[in-house]
């Protein structure tokens, strides 16, 4: 299935491919998109719209699109990706930067990351290893200690 979004992907727009290709639909293919652009594209090409103004999964109810998400496919059961969906909602709702404390270090990688690579495919490629390794450490911190 095809997903479409804005272009130049900095939090919500990274952390959701990856939720998406790793939960919901391995096959996915991400399409970035100029913001005025995603819903003719969607209803174009058949894609499921996300992270955009009118956007089948957008913020709702002061989550954020990774949450809405999580949410939607009923993966709240995993403690470690309700973990990981803190941290991207402290990374990407500006007001609540501070709800988390990793949420300021993930709102770097995503900025600075606009900066050091102008392929949006190819910098979700790159990121999405700090959001498996992200994942990774979640599952530790809700195992507990050994």
């Amino acid at each position: 299935m095809k997903w479409v979004t804005r272009a130049r992907p900095k939090t919500d727009r990274i952390a959701c491919p990856w939720l998406i290709r790793k939960f919901i639909d391995p096959r996915a293919e991400i399409l970035y998109v100029a913001a005025d652009q995603v819903l003719e594209v969607a209803e174009r090409e058949e894609a499921v719209s996300f992270d955009a103004s009118g956007a089948r999964y957008a913020h709702r109810d002061g989550s954020c699109t990774f949450e809405v998400l999580i949410e939607e496919y009923n993966l709240g059961g995993d403690l470690a990706l309700a973990r990981l969906a803190r941290i991207v909602h402290a990374a990407d709702v500006e007001s609540d930067l501070d709800t988390d404390p990793a949420g300021p270090g993930l709102s770097a990688i995503g900025a600075g990351g606009l900066d050091v690579e102008e392929d949006d495919h190819r910098l979700l490629e790159r990121a999405s290893f700090v959001y498996d390794a992200l994942y990774a450490w979640c599952r530790r911190q809700v195992a507990g200690p050994p």
